[in-house]
């Protein structure tokens, strides 16, 4: 028989940070939504829905991001792999959806096919960072 001492399982992430994490891959799919509907219809509307949600994607993970930038370094999650790949993956969804705002603060059909293709980007990587955030961060001691 063998004792082990610590943890073995995955540390869930803080209630506060899971709050945050959850909401930034909705609303970046909902921008991409936005654009594929503002493309498919021509109704200006659709822009503006678009850009509303990606300033909501980016507010709400700038905050995640701050977590996440705190969590490097802790002395418990200092150095592990995932958590670098995490933020990093934070850190890009947020630079692109920041380049996304930019596009979309053009004129009404100048935004495309840009602004597809970086709602696309910024929603795929907004669900890698959730997958990675939700899956848990090992922690030993």
């Amino acid at each position: 028989m063998v004792a082990i001492y610590g943890r073995a399982d995955p540390r869930p992430i803080h209630p506060l940070h899971a709050i945050l994490l959850s909401f930034p891959f909705p609303l970046f799919l909902g921008t991409l939504a936005s654009d594929l509907a503002y493309r498919a219809t021509f109704q200006i509307q659709w822009h503006n829905f678009a850009q509303w949600l990606n300033a909501g994607g980016l507010l709400v993970g700038a905050f995640a991001g701050l977590w996440a930038l705190i969590n490097l370094f802790r002395r418990e999650t200092r150095g592990q792999r995932r958590t670098i790949l995490y933020f990093v993956a934070l850190l890009a969804m947020w630079v692109l959806g920041l380049l996304n705002a930019f596009i979309h603060a053009k004129d009404a059909w100048a935004i495309m096919p840009e602004a597809i293709w970086l709602s696309a980007i910024s929603a795929l990587l907004a669900f890698v960072a959730a997958w990675i955030g939700f899956s848990g961060i090992r922690t030993e001691r």
